[in-house]
């Protein structure tokens, strides 16, 4: 067989990326600017019109009750954990990613989605919600990082040469894709998972001796490989950057799970020295997101999902002291509604995630605005085709 070699794409390194050290800061004052003030900065962010740049966040808060009163039930507000509390304290219901998507899809009577978080997961809202739902991002420059660390395009070639080379490997895409990939995962006998359901999703396949072409964050596939007895070296990373992904053709025979590239910017972040300070210093228990390295997984009590972390710091004992590794406003959030413990971040530099902090609350009422005056700003559409094959995906995820 003759089989055409994967070509490298050209270094870059996603602005999302670039932008994660403008907010890290030594306190942890997370008090929102005004949007002139932020552009400042220097940030690669969707304009506005001149009138919101200004706006004190106390107008902003007033006015985005109000509209919220005026638009009523035909308005729903989601909010990601890791949003600022500027923004959060808007949302009709908060959760990780896929869980506010399914919420959405249940508020049959809500015309208007808008998500607060980032285009991946208005995404998958969109292919969850019905054709007369409109799924709205209150800023369109809020991206992912590590959904951008694998372009569509590229993780198709990828794949086009991995599965024309090895007809035994199932593509699983982490629910942090773009719809493009989670499209060709529903196209070729793959699905989505989250990381609560990661484990679960690699069993289903390893079990029958498959191989599986993970896509995009390479810790929580090897976190996840690795938890199911998979041995290292029989994990590849591909390098999108290098001919072939850098593995020469005995190592992707070899091999039981290839994982992209890719990462977390906010949960690289956490290191071993991190952990051992919490647990020696401040004789913390630690838990940890699986978008962490390995060896700060290996060396911390727990690791789960956002959800999983909120469970087990919620109802751990009055008294008790947890170091957490992830993002530092759903940490702040933990911090207040557990006033019985005392819960800090790993992370002495607070770094918000960059991306998530992209939803200022200005943007949050230039949306709500336009819907008011019945202009649909920032609409989030997915085409029929995708859609479907994502559906698919989606729905093997599901059946685990």
């Amino acid at each position: 067989m003759n089989i055409k070699s994967y070509q490298p794409r050209k270094l870059s390194i996603p602005v999302t990326e670039l932008e994660q050290a403008s907010f890290c800061q030594l306190d942890d004052n997370l008090r929102s600017k005004t949007l002139e003030e932020e552009f400042r900065s220097g940030v690669k962010w969707q304009k506005v019109p001149n009138r919101y740049l200004k706006m004190s966040p106390a107008e902003i808060d007033s006015e985005v009750k109000r509209m919220k009163s005026i638009i009523g039930s035909k308005l729903y507000i989601l909010g990601h954990h890791y949003q600022r509390e500027e923004v959060i304290k808007f949302a009709d219901t908060t959760g990780d990613s896929f869980k506010l998507a399914l919420e959405a899809s249940k508020e049959k009577n809500a015309e208007f989605i808008v998500f607060c978080g980032v285009h991946f997961m208005a995404e998958t809202a969109d292919i969850l919600t019905s054709a007369n739902q409109k799924v709205i991002l209150p800023n369109m420059a809020a991206g992912c990082s590590m959904a951008d660390m694998a372009p569509s395009e590229d993780v198709q070639d990828a794949w086009n040469f991995v599965s024309s080379f090895s007809g035994n490997y199932v593509p699983i895409t982490y629910m942090n894709s773009t719809a493009a990939i989670k499209s060709l995962c529903g196209e070729n006998g793959g699905l989505v998972c989250t990381s609560s359901n990661a484990e679960k999703a690699f069993a289903k396949y390893l079990e029958k001796g498959k191989k599986i072409f993970f896509f995009p964050d390479q810790h929580l596939g090897r976190n996840t490989a690795l938890s199911l007895g998979v041995n290292l070296e029989e994990i590849k990373v591909w390098n999108p950057f290098k001919l072939n992904g850098g593995l020469s053709n005995e190592e992707i025979k070899r091999a039981k799970v290839l994982v992209w590239q890719g990462h977390c910017s906010v949960h690289t972040r956490f290191t071993v020295d991190q952990v051992e300070i919490a647990k020696n210093e401040k004789h913390a228990k630690v838990i940890v997101h699986p978008e962490c390295t390995n060896e700060v997984v290996k060396s911390s009590d727990y690791t789960g999902s956002t959800e999983y972390i909120i469970d087990v710091v919620s109802n751990s004992s009055p008294g008790s002291v947890w170091g957490i590794g992830t993002e530092i406003n759903l940490v702040k959030r933990l911090s207040l509604e557990n006033p019985d413990k005392e819960i800090f971040c790993l992370d002495p530099i607070v770094c918000p995630c960059a991306t998530m902090y992209r939803i200022h609350p200005a943007y949050l009422l230039w949306v709500l605005d336009g819907i008011a005056a019945g202009l649909v700003i920032n609409q989030v559409e997915v085409d029929f085709e995708t859609k479907v094959n994502s559906k698919i995906a989606l729905d093997r995820m599901l059946e685990l």
